[in-house]
Order: C-alpha cells, then sequence, then structure tokens
C-alpha cells in the first residue's frame, strides 16, 4: 500500500493588481511542465486567476456553483468546479455580488465545501492558493489563521502600496505565530521590477529572500494582456519560472520582522512619499466657518476613591 503524499499548501498574498494571479497561473504552468501534480485555487473574488490559465476562459465559481445546485436541490460533484489544462489542475471560489455580502465570508464558505468535497484527501504535491492581500478581514487570513498552509509567499513591486501589504501579511504571519501558529513567510516575489530595489530592501529588512523577480518588460505586459502562459519551459521567460518553481518548492517558513510605518517609508525617497509634509491641527473654528461656541463636557469626572459619585459635571 502506498503511503499518501505530502502535499505543500502555500498562500500566495498581494496587493491587488501587483499581478499575483499572473505569476500563479504561470509558477502553476511550469510546475505541471516539471512533472508535480498542482492544484491551483483562486481565493480573490475578482476569479482572475484561472482566467489567466484558461486563455481568459472563466470557470464557474464554487460559491456560484454550489448556489445553483442547492436550488435545484443537488450537489456539486468535482466535475462542476474543478478544470485542467495541460496538467494543471484549477477552480475558483468566488465571492458575492458587488455590494450583496461580504468576501471573507465567501472565503470561509468556499473552504467548508471544498472540505466537503474531500480537500484533505486529494493527493497533490503542492496546492496554490491566490488571496488578496487584505488580511485585515478574517475571511482573507484564513489559511494564515488556522495553519490551513505551511508557508505564505508575497507578491510586491517597487511602490510603497504594494510593500505596505506585503508588510500587513507579515504582520499577520508574526501575530498567529505568537498565539501558537506555525505558518510562515517563504519569501518575497517582486513583480514589475524596474531595477530601483525597494523591494529587495523590503526583503531584507523583514528576513525573507526573494524569490524571483520578473521585470518590467513590454512582451511579459502583452501576452499576460492576452492571457498567454509565459512561463513554459524553454520560452524566453521559462528559466524565470523554473527558477520560481524551486523558490517555492524549497523555501523554508520564516518568522519575519514586520516593519513599522516609518520603517517602511524610510524605503523610498523622501520626495516620493511626501516625508516632507507637516501635519497641522485643525480647529474648530476652521472647521465651522466662524467662531466656535464653548459646549459644557458631558464627562463624568471621578475623584479618587469616589467611583459611585461623580464628582461634577
Amino acid at each position: 500500500m502506498s503511503e499518501k503524499k505530502e502535499t505543500q499548501i502555500i498562500a500566495i498574498y498581494g496587493k491587488g493588481g501587483i499581478g499575483k494571479s499572473f505569476a500563479l497561473a504561470n509558477l502553476s504552468y511550469m510546475m505541471a511542465q516539471q512533472g508535480k501534480k498542482v492544484l491551483l485555487i483562486g481565493c480573490d473574488p475578482k476569479s482572475d486567476t484561472t482566467s489567466l490559465l484558461f486563455g481568459g476562459r472563466a470557470c464557474p465559481t464554487i460559491i456560484a456553483t454550489s448556489s445553483e445546485k442547492r436550488i435545484a436541490g443537488e450537489e456539486v460533484e468535482i466535475s462542476d468546479v474543478c478544470f485542467t489544462r495541460d496538467g494543471v489542475f484549477a477552480m475558483e471560489l468566488g465571492g458575492p455580488e458587488v455590494g450583496r455580502g461580504c468576501g471573507g465570508r465567501g472565503i470561509i464558505h468556499g473552504f467548508e465545501l471544498l472540505e466537503k468535497l474531500g480537500f484533505h484527501e486529494w493527493g497533490f504535491d503542492y496546492v496554490l492558493l491566490d488571496f488578496l492581500g487584505d488580511v485585515v478581514c478574517g475571511g482573507f487570513g484564513l489559511p494564515i489563521a488556522r495553519d490551513m498552509c505551511q508557508k505564505v509567499i508575497v507578491v510586491g513591486s517597487n511602490d510603497l502600496q504594494s510593500l505596505y501589504v506585503a508588510n500587513n501579511v507579515c504582520s499577520a504571519v508574526e501575530y498567529f505565530r505568537k498565539m501558537g501558529g506555525n505558518v510562515g513567510v517563504a519569501g518575497l516575489v517582486i513583480n514589475k521590477d524596474d531595477g530601483t530595489g525597494e523591494a529587495y530592501a523590503f526583503a531584507e529588512k523583514v528576513g525573507i529572500p526573494v524569490l524571483a523577480a520578473i521585470p518590467q518588460h513590454d512582451d511579459i505586459r502583452r501576452k499576460s494582456a492576452n492571457y498567454e502562459i509565459v512561463g513554459r519551459p524553454g520560452s524566453r521567460w521559462g528559466s524565470l519560472f523554473e527558477e520560481l518553481a524551486q523558490g517555492v518548492a524549497e523555501a523554508p517558513p520564516l518568522q519575519p520582522d514586520t516593519l513599522t510605518h516609518d520603517e517602511l517609508l524610510d524605503l523610498f525617497k523622501g520626495e516620493d512619499v511626501g516625508r516632507d509634509v507637516v501635519l497641522t491641527p485643525a480647529s474648530p473654528e476652521e472647521m465651522m466657518g466662524k467662531a466656535a461656541l464653548e459646549r459644557e463636557s458631558l464627562e463624568i469626572v471621578y475623584e479618587p476613591g469616589e467611583e459611585s459619585e461623580p464628582a461634577h459635571v
């Protein structure tokens, strides 16, 4: 009887629009061509991960399919929500209609459905989870909070907002490790690298490796916009994704040293982030456009040792 293989479950986080879905679609494709059994799960409500893999075609999401099947009195089957291309298995959790629900709750519901479909019994080498970087929401922080993955990879660029999100993800990992969690950060993928160096400096500061730097190049931009896979063995960019695949497989989960906001700003030139701006306090007169009337305070102030009765109002 053959032993069940140990699956590496890896959650990839990044700011919306930074290119994590592009990186993941190409990474999963390269891994499959290297003989690995890979499952790619899109956990971003935009549902663009599988579109990149399937040449622009959108596959039915787990949440939408579940709703349709429930109305019809039917059960969701694997073949309803999981599809393949050149050895890559892929599915999308999906999310609620705009303004009609919580994306994080959708993620939680989606994983409950995956467990019913046998998620923990599937025999993959790698399961790659594409998550929106807003881990302030408990749903998007689910893999970190519940030890559902062994390690996290962050995708960022040489801009403050994407590194702010990457730092938030590191902060979430740091917090849950202090609470007894085991998830670590395996490294940073730099996308749209223009050579200015802020992302490298960030990785060094927080203590994580750079797994790959995908250049800001017009050929990549055009092919990505046309839903073309660039991570093919032997192609112009193939070696880049071969390097990334190796890094993703081998990099250990580390505990990062999260930066403060000022430390994050220090990675950038002062003129780039407006560090010379002074915070000038506003006055009631400015807010009202006229002289402000003094109002008697409604706060109850207690004298020491006399908590039961107010001293004055």
